[in-house]
């Protein structure tokens, strides 16, 4: 039997994961440099050991009102073209080893935004675990369905 592991996180109260492999870190951060002219969705520019990171807030790409962005922020770095960007949950879970044979392709119930971003799920002893698209929640010159 063959498994992944997901890095996994909560918005909105909705449960996601992203494959480990791709995740760079998860980190607080409180400090964020505004984008006047960036596309809708983008959260702001923060410093990360000298590399400047943008960030994007998956609130707005799910269609949900945008997050402030005073106070800490959970950041999960990831790798998208191999270029660094950041998602900004809400709370960050375990990592969690899933079996292969467990996936299936997104519900017939998942609507709205959320649905262009997800390529598929996994049931979970407690919740219905979201798989993002990582290179469609980047990709903020799309408009949310």
């Amino acid at each position: 039997m063959t498994s992944r592991q997901f890095v996994t996180f909560d918005v909105a109260d909705q449960f996601f994961g992203v494959p480990v492999e791709i995740v760079q870190e998860v980190l607080l951060n409180e400090k964020y440099t505004p984008m006047p002219l960036a596309p809708d969705g983008w959260g702001g520019l923060f410093n990360l050991r000298g590399e400047v990171i943008g960030t994007v807030d998956l609130q707005v790409r799910f269609g949900r009102p945008r997050r402030s962005m005073s106070g800490p922020i959970i950041n999960v770095v990831v790798l998208v073209g191999g270029e660094p960007v950041s998602l900004l949950v809400d709370r960050i879970g375990l990592v969690a080893d899933l079996d292969d044979a467990a996936f299936e392709l997104p519900p017939d119930t998942l609507t709205g935004p959320t649905r262009a971003m997800i390529v598929g799920s996994y049931k979970t002893e407690d919740r219905l675990l979201l798989v993002l698209d990582v290179a469609e929640c980047v990709n903020t010159a799309r408009a949310p369905i």
